[in-house]
């Protein structure tokens, strides 16, 4: 296959060695990896599952009793985050990453730590800090003082000081071996701290500007920034304390991923130098591209390898380029560079980018990618200031900003030509089932809503892109548009020879040809009402739109409308091997990997001609969803499933996703590239792609709700100078036809303090390559070895950073900060369905595992840790979405209603004992018991309380890119015990 990428396009500097897996690392010394999976066993890791809970709120300064730690610690605080430098002093006049020492602790150039502030007016969370000052009490607090918590939740707005956070309190009696009790069911709702019965605290319920500073022997005792406090159970000082029994363990002292928003969200501004959040945010441009677009998982690269094989903790990168952006964001400037095209190293093939350093008068450039000196063009040359700058540097955005694109020249187009507006195609099996159901009577009806939502580019007013339409069934039928006929002429393709005659004009304008349109539709209708073929072909109809598409030299999308296993006698026929009872054994491995090369091939060779395949399913049974799924898969598709799909019950739901589909940003016949500095190289890539020979990602679109991770190596040590730089090279064609190169850049510190790392990992990131990296593995390996894995994965995280934390007591679990949820939502991938769903079919389980490999992380930290929003006591005159609680079975009540979302699934749960007010005001209905529990929206009544619910709930569809169906419950918690019992019922 030609490389477009390389040469004048993005090739590569050399060669890419195949994947590697990363190597097996042993625990540290200090904790035996069976200990410690003992205690995180103990914990629930792999077996029944246990809340997330919080803890209270304890002030800032080290106490004086024992047991919580009489003596405080002085070095710097383990949630201490310091935003990532631009790049190294002398690249463009910018700052060096900075590093970290034995003698002096890891500090950013140009900021003092505020050892003066307590650590509670500052230190919020568990991710990233955003790069602003937001007035808060106690004065200006610099947002790099402040962190983020766990992705994919709202920032806490109070509470305990995040050191304390880090640290889950020592269990009393608790062997030696690692063994830990049982967990109690969780606390109070989270957003606010409540002091345990079994520790004494003098500002507990007390105002911050009440408190008063814990006492001393000599009087009240200075507050130190402590990395960890001890919370086992202290002496208590009061009388009445003294007489309550001591707890072993209180819930409310464990983290919960469940916060209030903070207050100040909707006003944050982070700059793109920071580590990124999922919370609500806007983004000012740096040197580093938005965290909508690239994540890390780790903000200080070890400089050693040793020592990031000892940490554990995967490096990958979590992009999703097209990501969708705020109103407040200002979308990557694109750059038209004329004939010249755009700048690139001469050796790595690199684009200009913030971190090339310009020198001798501005005649050359240093890449800081391969170390290559590299001539300026003369139409690209420009003086140096005296600072070494370029004088234009603040006018062109590639010398300033992390995210831009180039507009390509013919060197990176197909066959050295300016390639054509993409088109959209149609395949829709008229089958007796989709007859029967209703489907093709209502694309008949809807198509022309739909088409008029066709994507455009930015600032164009009508879209470019054209349309064509295919039908089979046994047969597969093409259908050409003539402006001079008023009817569409049909045109046969053999299935058995895998050849078809290409009509005259096959792709059509959408606005021009609306009236063709509409009677083909009629027609189709017409033609299909009365049959009753069952058998159908499914490899011979998508060949048919990728010839259509090459035909017609363009790139473009097939939306297949699919119904049963393909069984006819055509290329791709499947056979029948469902068999549930295989699920949960050694064999299930085979079930969930494709039967046959046919699909995969084909899905190869559609993203090699810049065509993809999004499939919607209509099955009413076995459908082998693992071999058929191989076409979307790696020709960078999606999958829609409606298992029983009936019209007027589902029809809605489909026609909105069908448009969601249609309109959304998307990009077409792509090729992405992953560059990085010397010592670290991208080895594995997991998403729906296919990696070419030379390293490429190959894509035949992909759009906003799309992600691809990416697992780095690393290689060798890094240099002293420099710290780590990558940059996401994706090639594509607009919707308007017009070839452009997006490019993001990211730049990362070094470190070569264990406790440096893991102040600044992105617990986001992780869990989202976890759960990709988990799907793949599963069809490699058995369950239970793969569970094994990881847990042990987990564990050896967890057994470094005790390493960090040598004064902490042997029979505590310590947690980073940064990390403190990952035990958590390592659990919530084992018990999902994903990994576990035994109970399932196997349709629903491979859909299930290949949608797990494009999220994005919101949507995977939000899919294995669902949403749960009490809807009983809403205030009706409020527009904002309710406040979730933790996903806890002590916090739903008898006489409660809530609503719980994964992205998937969307159930409105109605306790036996709900006000029967509430249940008339929303349902009209007078008892609970007379609600329709098989309908699938809200009755529409004349009240503010029925208004509010919808509002919501249309709210939260909005924010899923798949329109969910609502579930009404009432009194029942089986189908959350099926759906959520990872998360749900069983805490």
């Amino acid at each position: 296959m030609t490389n477009r990428l390389a040469g004048p396009p993005i090739g590569p500097g050399s060669q890419p060695t195949a994947p590697q897996q990363p190597p097996i690392m042993r625990p540290p010394a200090t904790l035996a990896p069976s200990q410690l999976s003992t205690q995180l066993s103990g914990m629930h890791l792999s077996g029944q599952s246990r809340p997330p809970v919080q803890i209270s709120n304890y002030s800032s300064g080290p106490p004086t009793k024992p047991g919580f730690g009489s003596e405080p610690l002085v070095s710097p605080p383990a949630n201490f985050y310091h935003p990532p430098g631009s790049f190294p002093q002398g690249i463009n006049g910018g700052p060096a990453p900075p590093t970290s020492s034995p003698d002096q602790p890891f500090q950013p150039p140009g900021q003092q730590q505020h050892g003066s502030l307590p650590p509670s007016q500052y230190m919020n969370g568990s991710m990233g800090p955003p790069p602003a000052h937001i007035p808060v009490q106690g004065g200006n607090i610099p947002v790099a003082h402040r962190s983020v918590p766990p992705t994919g939740v709202p920032p806490q707005s109070g509470g305990i000081p995040t050191q304390h956070r880090g640290m889950l309190p020592p269990f009393g009696g608790m062997p030696q071996s690692g063994t830990v009790p049982p967990l109690t069911q969780p606390g109070p709702p989270t957003g606010k701290s409540y002091p345990s019965l079994d520790m004494y605290h003098p500002n507990a319920g007390v105002p911050p500007k009440m408190q008063q500073p814990p006492m001393g022997p000599q009087g009240p005792a200075a507050s130190y920034r402590s990395p960890h406090q001890h919370m086992g159970p202290q002496q208590p000082p009061h009388p009445f304390m003294q007489s309550q029994p001591a707890r072993l363990f209180v819930p409310e002292n464990l983290p919960s991923p469940v916060t209030k928003d903070d207050e100040h969200n909707g006003d944050l501004i982070f700059d793109m130098n920071e580590e990124g959040v999922t919370t609500h945010f806007s983004t000012r441009d740096g040197s580093n591209a938005s965290p909508r677009y690239i994540r890390s998982s780790m903000h200080s690269i070890p400089s050693r390898i040793n020592m990031m094989k000892e940490v554990a903790v995967p490096f990958c990168l979590v992009v999703s380029p097209l990501a969708r952006t705020s109103d407040e964001d200002v979308l990557p400037p694109v750059i038209d560079m004329g004939k010249i095209g755009p700048v690139r190293c001469i050796r790595c093939k690199a684009f200009m980018c913030p971190f090339m350093q310009f020198i001798d008068g501005g005649k050359r450039f240093r890449c800081p990618f391969c170390k290559a000196t590299t001539e300026v063009p003369q139409e690209y040359f420009q003086q140096l200031d005296d600072t070494g700058l370029r004088v234009d540097q603040f006018q062109r955005p590639e010398l300033n900003q992390g995210a831009y694109e180039f507009v390509a020249t013919k060197d990176y187009c197909r066959n050295k030509t300016l390639p054509k507006p993409p088109a959209l195609i149609f395949l829709i099996d008229v089958s007796y089932n989709n007859i029967i159901s209703g489907l093709v009577h209502l694309l008949h009806n809807q198509i022309k809503e739909i088409l008029k939502l066709l994507p455009k580019d930015e600032g164009a007013e009508t879209s470019n892109m054209r349309v064509g339409f295919i039908t089979y069934s046994k047969e597969v039928f093409l259908y050409s548009f003539k402006t001079s006929f008023p009817c569409p002429m049909v045109m046969w393709g053999d299935v058995e020879k895998n050849s078809v005659s290409m009509p005259e004009v096959f792709l059509c304008d959408a606005a021009e040809s609306e009236a063709a349109i509409k009677n083909l539709m009629k027609y189709i209708f017409t033609l299909y009402d009365d049959t009753t073929e069952t058998e159908t072909v499914l490899a011979p109809a998508i060949q048919t739109g990728l010839r259509a598409l090459q035909a017609s030299k363009c790139a473009g999308k097939l939306l297949v409308f699919h119904s049963s296993l393909p069984t006819a006698e055509a290329p791709g026929k499947l056979k029948n091997r469902d068999d549930k009872k295989l699920l949960g054994t050694e064999k299930e491995k085979k079930l969930l990997a494709p039967q046959g090369n046919v699909y995969s091939s084909l899905g190869q060779e559609c993203a090699v001609a810049g065509c993809s395949v999004d499939l919607f399913i209509f099955n009413n049974s076995y459908i082998d969803l693992a071999t058929i799924g191989q076409v979307s898969r790696f020709s960078g598709g999606e999958i829609h499933k409606y298992s029983n799909f009936q019209a007027d019950v589902d029809g809605e739901r489909l026609i909105a996703d069908i448009k969601h589909d249609v309109s959304r940003p998307v990009a077409f016949d792509a090729a992405m590239r992953v560059r990085t500095s010397t010592g670290v190289r991208a080895t594995n890539f997991y998403g729906h792609h296919f990696t070419s020979n030379t390293g490429e990602m190959i894509l035949g679109s992909i759009d906003c709700n799309k992600a691809l991770t990416i697992e780095i190596k690393h290689e060798d040590d890094l240099t002293k100078e420099d710290g780590v730089y990558i940059q996401v090279a994706l090639l594509y064609t607009s919707c308007g036809g017009q070839r452009r190169i997006r490019i993001l850049n990211l730049s990362l510190n070094k470190c070569i303090q264990m406790r440096d790392f893991f102040r600044r990992c992105d617990q986001g990131t992780i869990i989202n390559f976890i759960a990709k990296q988990t799907v793949f593995r599963l069809l490699e390996s058995s369950r239970k070895s793969v569970k094994e894995n990881l847990v042990n994965q987990c564990a050896q995280m967890l057994a470094c950073y005790r390493k960090c934390e040598r004064r902490a007591s042997e029979r505590q679990l310590i947690l980073p900060v940064s990390m403190e949820f990952l035990p958590l939502y390592v659990y919530c991938i084992l018990k999902s369905d994903v990994v576990s769903g035994s109970d399932m079919t196997i349709d629903d389980r491979s859909f299930l595992m290949q949608a797990v490999t494009i999220m994005d992380i919101p949507s995977s930290v939000e899919f294995f840790y669902p949403r749960l929003i009490p809807l009983h006591d809403i205030d009706v005159d409020s527009d904002e979405l309710p406040s979730s609680i933790p996903c806890s079975s002590d916090k739903i009540r008898n006489d409660g209603v809530y609503l719980l979302d994964n992205g998937f699934h969307l159930v409105l749960w109605i306790g036996s004992n709900v006000d029967m007010k509430w249940v008339e005001n929303v349902f009209g209905v007078h008892s609970a018991a007379h609600i329709d529990t098989d309908s699938t929206s809200l009755p529409v009544l004349d009240n503010a309380l029925s208004a509010r619910i919808k509002f919501v709930i249309d709210s939260v569809r909005k924010e899923r890119h798949r329109c969910m169906r609502v579930s009404v419950q009432c009194f029942s918690t089986v189908i959350l015990r099926l759906l959520y019992r990872h998360v749900f019922c069983c805490l």
